[in-house]
């Protein structure tokens, strides 16, 4: 039996996509190895979201190189795109294809069986328009399913290559989301993680159809509990979005939306296409129609030009605004975008102290927003405790509005819908107390 070892970096959308590569290999009767393992095949979906990810990317690809020298070496994902004379550099890579036309994977491998000449399948991702249909029936943990249902970013924010390594928005055919979403409640999921490049700009490029009419789509699909969305900008909550939080059972009371920065000045330098202003009065507008909501967001600190003063001005914006939790990032340079050409690059040291600022505040705001939910009964679906988060003879999952819940349970409750009573607030991870477990909700998982 032939062997495919996979090794991934980067986002939740190239996670996906192994997967998805791995069914190819599947239905080719291949078998999985670990990627420290001697493997006939070995393929790395790369990254290249910061240069550090290219670096890492070439790190990855040397090791499997060294592992099995007589392996075919395959590269694909977001680097390969961008770089493929690069990484057709390195001796011992046969393979490098980009993040389209991954169907050809496998004829491809045919080939180089047969005549060992390296293959640069990189074609230039901006002319695509085309959706790349790429199912993933089934996921290892078990209990939160991804669906990809958009690829690609129209943004162009300064900071940012992925417009190029992933080419322009396009969205998934609607009716080929739903069958795979009734797909994967047939197989035992009971919520499904919307995800994409850009996910918010589903619809972009359809005739009258966006987001909201999708969910709406979602919202009939039998047996599926709760609709979550990866990430969305706030300009893209429109009137008909807030219509679908108010009136579907199904959408989770969290939103990822991320705003970058809290200074008006620093937004225009990104190339945010919003105001702090017109921010902070959408997340109100959400707040109104799902009381209650939690809505994380990302920060990007120290960008070229964010004085000190700059700085200020958006901590206290971020304050005023809340968010139940933050990703802070400091800013690193992405050679080839325009933020990294820009004077007044920001001081290592500042960057790393103002870090430290925000991580404290997203954990004071963690704290706050937990603690308003204590004596209050929460569904959680319990996640496999890969990471011991729950400890024996407990159960840890994460609420609609993703607060992540350990509590005393007998039994494995991996996958069931759980009633639960917060007990105790918690930065990361609260306290609770088993009320019950959803009978409709006990279809075995297989």
């Amino acid at each position: 039996m032939p062997s495919v070892a996979f090794y991934t970096l980067g986002c939740k959308v190239n996670f996906y996509d192994t997967e998805a590569i791995w069914q190819l290999f599947k239905n080719e009767g291949y078998e999985q190895v670990d990627f420290e393992q001697t493997a006939d095949v070995y393929l790395i979906n790369t990254c290249t979201v910061t240069n550090t990810g290219d670096k890492k990317s070439r790190q990855i690809i040397r090791r499997a190189i060294r592992r099995n020298p007589d392996a075919i070496v395959a590269v694909t994902g977001c680097y390969a795109q961008t770089s493929p004379a690069e990484i057709l550099d390195i001796p011992g890579v046969d393979l490098v294809i980009g993040t389209q036309d991954r169907e050809k994977i496998m004829p491809l491998i045919g080939q180089l069986q047969e005549q060992r000449q390296p293959i640069n399948a990189v074609r230039n991702i901006m002319k695509t328009r085309d959706f790349e249909e790429l199912d993933v029936p089934d996921f290892a943990d078990r209990t939160r399913a991804f669906l990809k249902i958009q690829e690609g970013c129209n943004n162009f924010c300064t900071f940012c290559i992925i417009p190029w390594s992933r080419g322009l928005s396009r969205s998934r055919d609607p009716q080929s989301v739903v069958n795979q979403a009734k797909q994967l409640v047939a197989a035992g999921y009971k919520e499904i993680v919307l995800t994409g490049i850009h996910t918010g700009g589903y619809g972009d490029d359809l005739e009258n159809y966006r987001l909201s009419d999708l969910l709406w789509e979602l919202d009939k699909v039998e047996g599926l509990e709760r609709v979550r969305i990866s990430s969305i900008e706030a300009s893209q909550i429109d009137d008909k979005m807030l219509e679908v939080l108010k009136g579907s059972s199904k959408m989770c009371r969290h939103f990822h939306i991320p705003l970058q920065a809290g200074s008006n000045e620093v937004l225009k330098r990104m190339r945010r296409k919003y105001t702090i202003e017109e921010f902070e009065l959408k997340i109100k507008k959400i707040r109104e129609f799902m009381p209650d909501v939690a809505i994380t967001t990302d920060i990007i600190v120290g960008f070229p030009g964010e004085t000190d003063e700059l700085f200020r001005e958006g901590f206290e914006a971020i304050k005023r605004i809340g968010f139940s939790e933050m990703h802070v990032f400091p800013y690193s340079k992405r050679t080839g975008t325009p933020a990294a050409r820009m004077e007044d690059q920001v001081d290592e040291e500042v960057k790393h102290a103002r870090v430290h600022e925000l991580i404290d505040l997203s954990e004071s705001m963690q704290l706050a927003y937990a603690q308003k939910f204590v004596g209050e009964v929460v569904d959680v679906i319990p996640e496999k405790d890969e990471k011991g988060v729950a400890g024996e003879g407990y159960a840890a999952g994460f609420s609609d509005n993703y607060l992540q819940i350990r509590f005393e349970a007998s039994g494995d409750l991996t996958g069931k819908v759980c009633r639960v009573k917060l007990t105790k607030a918690g930065v990361n991870t609260c306290e609770g107390q088993l009320v019950r477990i959803l009978e409709d909700s006990s279809r075995a998982l297989a």
